[in-house]
């Protein structure tokens, strides 16, 4: 998994309370973490990380 330095605080915040979605992003190739990281560098509040959280896998589950 990516340094915790790497990662925005609000990210490393909102995957600590969402176990799940924490175990599916530490076991994704670096560069695909890499990409959802420089997603949440991008958002402006608590509200707009928690729902990026919330939904980072939404995508995938529709097709499993």
């Amino acid at each position: 998994m990516i340094n915790d330095e790497e990662l925005p605080i609000g990210l490393t915040m909102e995957l600590a309370m969402h176990a799940d979605t924490l175990n599916r992003f530490s076991r994704l190739p670096r560069a695909e973490q890499q990409a959802y990281i420089d997603g949440a560098r991008m958002i402006g509040s608590r509200e707009e990380m928690r729902n990026y959280v919330e939904h980072m896998f939404h995508n995938e589950d529709t097709f499993s």
